[in-house]
């Protein structure tokens, strides 16, 4: 039977099982709140970011993202125009055509020019960037374990626009000195997570106390007409790769600068200026896949701002308070089922509440980019390592230990046979075919009511003995002590196809025994024993049918109450064994003598009363035909 304490007991006394429930419930909880708030943004602690990146794929969309334009100085335009790096005033071609012939609401560069080139180039990108919508770029280095920090060019673009804060810098790309006056510039740098993949971006860099907004971010704030300003409260944002690489329209800078396209599929766009070539652009990691070109996680970013600015960004969720709600609830919910669970149900129990936050996870995973979504997981997996298994322990030990009380009862072999057997609950009430013997000692108040109590206990202890030890021998099972008597059966918790046999030779023993004992007292001057018994076969319910406060496997059923009855119409027969029909019908090795039909007490019609023939070589056993008068008590006379 399974232990039922629950792993967070409630107003009742702590036992040692029920700390160490309550300590396996602590952590399991303690798990999900640790991963919420004690993990590093950057790092996929219990997988949390595997679990985001499967979410992000069957989430991404395939629709075209309308307000982006992405023009890529890609392999085509290398081969059209000449070799990395061209001519600052064919970049500022590139701008000048996009921002007045396709009209774009405004050009971002993903390209850092630290060295100048050529000087009319260069004073008509300065033009371009100090009065047009145009972002120019720098990348900021957040390596601080570098021997000699990054610093090359002029860092520009700095805001007092945005709060105190940011993601520290250690050195910087930048542009050169000729570029520095630009009204916007952007930061380009990435700061991978810890395996790799990029994920989130610094929306806001800290260097030397002033803050530099990133590429995507400058880009929106300054050249999205009237829309509202991005102010950013962290300095690491979650890009929401809402589409891959193939949502975006992308064109070549080749066909750009010789207008190749339709004006009207680019007007009013924002536009981002980068490469995917592999010689000059920065390939990375993202959710989708590995070696996407660093130009798409810009494209990312910038839908991923004007999705908030524009109030089209998924209303946001306390994630981290679900999670840890939802663990709480399980962590509750298993303190109550696993000690009425079996282990596999139990097992199951997990699995089903696990693929139900999975749901959950995956609806919230872009209404909150910071919980953690396995918290849940590893809550659930933490109560099937450890809570299932003491939980299969405890069950375990409550068995064994109501198996070795029933071994008090029952032989050995059939306790060793019913673990062997791997019966789930042997105590749980079954109908069998059972014997019933009840003995009991005739006489026992005039027996001790002389003795002294240390003798009268005596007494009773060793004719008890001559009883229980033939139950014991014969495969019984020992149901209790009437005080100077008991009552047993045969044929549960284990089916016995002799059950009736076994037991008429346990009668026998028992009757033999007292025998020996009455001898020994006759001997000692005291008056003789006689033991009194019933025995009746038929269907029975046997099983555990105890209470809360006490548990008792017993026998119940009208071939019990006939053996309790027998034994009681014993007294008037000068036979110590008074037998059933229902145990001549199953017995096979012994014979009986017919003693008539007799009204018992609580009967509606008369029962046959039968006994042992004495003479097993020379009488004829039973063959069911019932003498045609009652034979007398004593002499078994004609009445």
């Amino acid at each position: 039977m399974p232990d039922s304490t629950p792993l967070l007991p409630v107003n009742v006394r702590i036992t040692p099982p029920g700390l160490i429930r309550a300590a396996l419930a602590l952590t399991a909880i303690l798990l999900t709140v640790w991963a919420q708030w004690g993990a590093a943004p950057t790092s996929s602690v219990l997988a949390n970011e595997w679990l985001r990146d499967a979410f992000v794929r069957l989430q991404a969309s395939t629709a075209p993202e309308p307000r982006v334009l992405v023009v890529d100085i890609d392999e085509a335009s290398l081969a059209t125009l000449g070799a990395w790096p061209w001519p600052h005033a064919r970049v500022a071609d590139l701008v000048e055509t996009l921002l007045t012939h396709y009209s774009a609401r405004g050009v971002a560069l993903d390209i850092v020019l630290p060295e100048p080139k050529d000087t009319a180039g260069d004073q008509r990108l300065a033009l371009l960037a100090q009065h047009g919508p145009v972002v120019l770029a720098q990348m900021f280095d957040y390596n601080f374990g570098r021997p000699d920090p990054v610093r090359d060019g002029q860092p520009a673009g700095a805001s007092s626009v945005y709060r105190d804060g940011g993601v520290k810098a250690a050195g910087y790309i930048a542009n050169h000195a000729g570029l520095a006056q630009a009204r916007h510039v952007g930061n380009m740098g990435f700061l991978p997570d810890s395996d790799g993949a990029l994920r989130r971006v610094p929306l806001l860099t800290s260097y030397e106390g002033r803050q530099y907004p990133a590429l995507a971010l400058a880009l929106v704030n300054c050249c999205n007409g009237g829309a509202a300003m991005i102010l950013p409260t962290t300095g690491l944002m979650r890009v929401d790769y809402k589409r891959d690489w193939s949502a975006y329209t992308v064109v070549s800078a080749a066909d750009i600068l010789n207008q190749a396209i339709e004006p009207a599929s680019a007007g009013g766009r924002l536009v981002i200026v980068g490469s995917s070539s592999l010689g000059i652009g920065d390939r990375v990691t993202t959710p989708f896949r590995g070696d996407r070109p660093g130009l798409g996680v810009q494209a990312a970013v910038l839908s991923t701002l004007l999705d908030r600015q524009g109030g089209l960004a998924p209303a946001p969720w306390p994630g981290r308070l679900l999670a840890i709600a939802f663990a709480v609830l399980c962590t509750v919910g298993a303190s109550f089922a696993f000690p009425r669970l079996s282990a596999v149900a139990s097992v199951g129990l997990l699995g089903g509440a696990s693929l139900l936050w999975l749901g959950l996870a995956y609806s919230a995973s872009s209404h909150d980019p910071d919980f953690s979504t396995t918290g849940p997981l590893a809550t659930n997996l933490f109560l099937l390592a450890f809570a299932v298994p003491y939980q299969w322990h405890l069950a375990q030990r409550t068995s064994r230990h109501l198996l070795d009380t029933l071994r008090q009862y029952v032989a050995p072999e059939v306790v060793a046979q019913l673990l062997r057997s791997d019966v789930r609950d042997p105590l749980r009430p079954r109908r069998f075919d059972v014997t019933t013997v009840i003995a009991d000692m005739e006489g026992y108040t005039t027996q001790v009511e002389s003795l002294p109590v240390e003798a009268a206990a005596k007494l009773t202890r060793d004719f008890l003995d001559c009883l229980t030890g033939p139950v014991i021998d014969q495969q019984g099972t020992l149901d209790k002590y009437t005080g100077d008597g008991l009552v047993a059966f045969w044929g549960a918790p284990l089916p016995l196809a002799q059950h009736a046999d076994l037991a008429l030779e346990a009668a026998l023993s028992m009757v033999r025994r007292v025998a020996r004992l009455s001898d020994e007292r006759v001997r000692n001057g005291f008056p003789p024993l006689r033991v009194r018994i019933g025995i009746d076969s038929g269907l029975a319910m046997a099983g555990d049918f105890g209470t809360s406060f006490r548990s008792i496997y017993t026998a119940v059923g009208d071939s019990v109450n006939t053996a309790s009855r027998l034994e009681q119409a014993a007294r008037e027969f000068k036979h110590d064994i008074i037998v059933g029909a229902g145990t001549v019908e199953r017995a096979r090795r012994h014979r009986f003598i017919l003693l008539g039909e007799r009204m018992l007490r609580g009967k509606e019609k008369p029962t046959t009363l039968f006994t042992f023939d004495s003479s097993m070589d020379s009488a004829p056993r039973y063959t069911g035909q019932v003498a045609p008068a009652m034979a007398d008590p004593v002499t078994d006379g004609p009445a």
